[in-house]
């Protein structure tokens, strides 16, 4: 009709109900997959928990690998979403610090918390038959160590570390100890608080790796 304005279509709440939904999916496979494990867990079985159709779910997350993926993900960030490492708090925070001592309690820290959110995850991982989970883990171990070269770079830029030690070494030191593998043993197995874990190994780094 002439002269009736045409209304602008809104999805936004389209997208929060998108959005809700794939929390949905991600807080009930986190759920299901560490308590049943990943095998034992079917896409479908995700779907009814959740409350969605089986094609939200694939729409939503991705095949069950993807979502493993996004769990781990998810878990490194602290958010709903992948965030890329060298947009972190944590590590932008490092990056701002001039002390290589303090740069290592923050990472401690960080580690801490991202530690008792992946933790379930790597023992999902490590009882997984599925290529496909230990693919992803590999995958992490691998990305997680060129991540360190970058903190040892910065520590090394600072000037505080010991003589004899290159960015080789810190990396590697530093990628052995802060590993989820490394926490379990120490906070899930011989039953470390937490507090006392990320504490331990901010102490240890510094006598290891700082003048």
């Amino acid at each position: 009709m002439a002269g009736q304005v045409k209304r602008r279509y809104d999805a936004s709440g389209r997208r929060e109900a998108a959005e809700a939904n794939r929390r949905a999916i991600l807080e009930t496979a986190r759920e299901l997959f560490t308590s049943r494990g990943y095998g034992a867990t079917t896409m479908s079985d995700i779907a009814e928990r959740a409350g969605v159709a089986l094609d939200t779910v694939y729409a939503a997350v991705g095949r069950k690998p993807a979502l493993f993926l996004q769990l781990v993900e998810t878990a490194l960030s602290g958010t709903d979403r992948a965030v890329p490492a060298r947009q972190r708090g944590y590590v932008q925070a490092i990056r701002a610090e001039p002390d290589a001592g303090r740069k290592l309690e923050i990472y401690a820290h960080a580690i801490g918390e991202i530690h008792s959110r992946l933790a379930p995850l790597l023992r999902v991982a490590q009882t997984a038959t599925h290529p496909e989970v230990r693919e992803v883990w590999r995958d992490i171990a691998h990305r997680r160590a060129a991540n360190m070269r970058e903190l040892a770079q910065e520590l090394v830029g600072t000037g505080q570390v010991r003589p004899g030690l290159d960015v080789d070494e810190i990396a590697d030191v530093v990628w052995a100890t802060n590993s989820p593998e490394f926490y379990c043993l120490l906070v899930e197995d011989r039953g470390w608080p937490a507090e006392r874990f990320t504490a331990w190994l901010a102490d240890t780094w510094r006598r290891l790796l700082i003048v």
